[in-house]
């Protein structure tokens, strides 16, 4: 469906207007249901009466994916091991919604440096980051929720989506934003 689609549903409101706007609360398109929330089956309800509404984590420990275990395990050819690290993965994905990696091998320079590219490009004014906005045939670019259903909920977040593999699929004339500068250079730096 999101293939064919070349606009979104409704229109779009940015998170960060909504909460620059002084409310007081979320608004309801914004909160998902308890079953739909990451880690659901850690998470205590307060009683049946209140089957809705949930307190503290039971276990609040996000996911730890150590790499360089998957690497190791595949230059020893552990069929064993790598099937574990990547059930691992699974698990964190279907109770999460997203794990920490470890031992990746990228460089803490490169990090941060992307790190602040994003923040630097997340702190322009809204008008300035809309000229990157995704539509529902790819997601790629500046975005704010996520389901193409009118009236779906939404995620309490903007984003940016880009493809980085294959080389083919990725967009970087008209997706990687050039404002802020360093953010083209720290993925482009030739």
């Amino acid at each position: 469906m999101a293939d064919c689609m070349q606009e979104w549903p409704e229109p779009v409101v940015r998170v960060q207007a909504v909460a620059e706007s002084g409310l007081a609360a979320i608004p309801g398109c914004y909160v998902k249901p308890p079953r739909d929330r990451p880690a659901a089956q850690h998470l205590a309800t307060a009683g049946a009466a209140d089957h809705d509404v949930l307190q503290e984590p039971l276990d609040t420990s996000i996911p730890v994916i150590d790499l360089g275990e998957l690497v190791a395990a595949a230059a020893a050819a552990d069929e064993g091991r790598m099937g574990l690290i990547t059930e691992a993965v699974a698990a964190a994905c279907r109770e999460w919604g997203f794990f920490q990696v470890v031992n990746h091998g990228v460089a803490p320079e490169l990090m941060r440096a992307a790190r602040e590219a994003w923040r630097g490009f997340f702190r322009l004014p809204i008008t300035a980051k809309q000229q990157y906005a995704n539509l529902p045939r790819t997601y790629e670019g500046y975005g704010s929720r996520v389901g193409v259903r009118k009236g779906g909920p939404l995620d309490w977040g903007d984003y940016y989506f880009l493809h980085l593999a294959p080389e083919a699929a990725k967009s970087p004339d008209k997706y990687w934003p050039t404002n802020p500068a360093i953010c083209r250079y720290v993925f482009f730096p030739d």
